[in-house]
């Protein structure tokens, strides 16, 4: 009788340790589960952090980030504590962009300067609610609207909020499509939007775009040196892609490396989200303030991007204030989208996606400065 009530005790020891905050937890992951397969809603992303949440919150699995010696412990100390996957996602990412468009019309990076201002608003609204200056900071990147840069921003100074910035990074990178366009049409007249620009004829030489990663890369990290890893990949990426003399790099950059990055990094926030840490009033919080710094960037970038509309003479559609964000390409993809409602003769892309590629420059030094400015904090 004792062999058999040890070895009933044995096998049910998983479900009695199971907690209401385990529970809750894995229903979460299942819905994440649901959105990424049934409505493709970020499968490459969703499908690994569902996944993450449910083995790591399934209690004697030794699966959560924090279990040490786990092997999606090894993954997190080794890829998000040392910063390592958002770096490697940097290069794939570079490898990608093609800043041609911002080069041939570079008046549009002002366009990524503005929208970044949510990210400086959020960090003030974050310290009036009590969060520490590291939280601070970290919560208000999210504004960034660029995953890679929030988690590298978190895992220095909050590691203890990282999975819901992550989380909520990811979610509002995702949501561009609909927090964008009612912002627009509120704030802009069917004239504005209907405003025609040159379909982009004009070109960046070979030259200047092989160029731009070596000059680009130099100068921001001189001025922001703490964004220097973010920056560097992200450059090295796309001097790779330019030069045309290393295409197999280019091919594992965009696709092996970058899906296989993704793969481990959205299993370790999946993984690090555990019921007692992650049902918190912060996490409601953290949501609420990412989604007030997506809204301010909107908002700056279409105020810009009405001034310049004025100043021009009604020769810059203000729209493109919107793809300031480094939201790549979903901003600039609203941006065209809202232009051929307004005016089915409009194409707006060319322009868009030079606006979101600066965007995407812009979100690095707002990070960079942030950071600069923290660790000048904790010295003192």
């Amino acid at each position: 009788m004792d062999f058999f009530s040890s070895a009933l005790s044995a096998l049910t020891q998983g479900f009695t340790s199971l907690t209401w905050q385990s529970v809750v937890m894995v229903v979460i992951g299942c819905v994440l589960l649901y959105l990424g397969t049934v409505k493709k809603v970020e499968p490459v992303l969703l499908l690994p952090i569902g996944f993450g949440i449910i083995l790591g919150n399934l209690p004697l699995a030794g699966l959560s980030a924090s279990s040490d010696g786990g092997v999606i412990n090894i993954l997190y100390r080794s890829g998000i504590l040392t910063e390592l996957f958002p770096c490697l996602l940097f290069i794939g990412l570079g490898a990608m962009i093609d800043f041609g468009p911002m080069l041939a019309n570079p008046v549009v990076l002002i366009f990524g300067a503005a929208g970044q201002f949510g990210i400086f608003v959020t960090l003030i609204l974050a310290l009036a609610l009590g969060f520490a200056r590291g939280s601070a900071i970290s919560i208000a990147i999210i504004g960034a609207c660029d995953g890679p840069t929030a988690i590298y921003v978190a895992s220095k100074y909050a590691i203890e909020l990282l999975p819901a910035i992550s989380i909520a990074a990811y979610s509002y990178m995702s949501l561009v499509p609909i927090i964008q366009p009612p912002i627009i049409r509120a704030m802009t007249t069917k004239k504005e939007r209907a405003t025609l620009m040159p379909p982009g004829e004009k070109k960046a030489s070979k030259t200047v775009k092989l160029l731009f990663p070596i000059v680009c890369g130099i100068v921001t990290i001189l001025i922001a040196p703490m964004g220097a890893p973010l920056m560097g990949m992200l450059m090295l990426g796309n001097f790779l892609k330019e030069s045309g003399a290393v295409g197999r790099l280019v091919d594992v950059s965009q696709n092996t490396l970058t899906n296989l990055v993704t793969l481990f990094l959205g299993l370790c926030i999946g993984a690090s989200m555990l019921g007692g840490n992650f049902l918190q009033w912060q996490t409601i919080a953290i949501f609420a303030l990412g989604l007030l710094a997506i809204v301010f960037d909107t908002v700056a970038g279409v105020l810009l991007g009405k001034l310049m509309y004025s100043l021009s003479k009604g020769k810059i559609n203000p729209m493109l204030g919107a793809a300031g964000t480094s939201a790549f390409p979903m901003s600039a993809r609203v941006v065209q989208k809202e232009g051929q409602k307004a005016n089915p003769r409009s194409f707006l892309l060319f322009h868009a996606i030079g606006a979101n590629t600066g965007g995407q420059i812009g979100s690095v030094m707002a990070a960079a400065a942030m950071l600069a400015i923290m660790s000048k904090l904790v010295v003192k």
